[in-house]
């Protein structure tokens, strides 16, 4: 099984159940401002637990960042 993650193929042997499991596999306890787009598509934070994964999904984990 295999997702697009930020437009690098990355396998698993079992996908991840939702999004919120697979940001926590990404960014270990990293919650706040993170945005996640699913195939193109914005994901609110309180949708990223029910938001389910399949084979050959496309995420875009975009973090905010400080500077001037």
């Amino acid at each position: 099984m295999e997702l697009i993650i930020n437009h690098t193929r990355k396998i698993f042997e079992i996908l991840p159940p939702n999004l919120e499991v697979l940001l926590a596999m990404e960014l270990p306890g990293k919650k706040k401002g993170i945005a996640i787009a699913l195939n193109n598509r914005i994901i609110p934070l309180s949708a990223w637990a029910e938001t389910s994964l399949k084979d050959k999904d496309s995420v875009l984990i975009i973090t905010a960042t400080q500077g001037g």
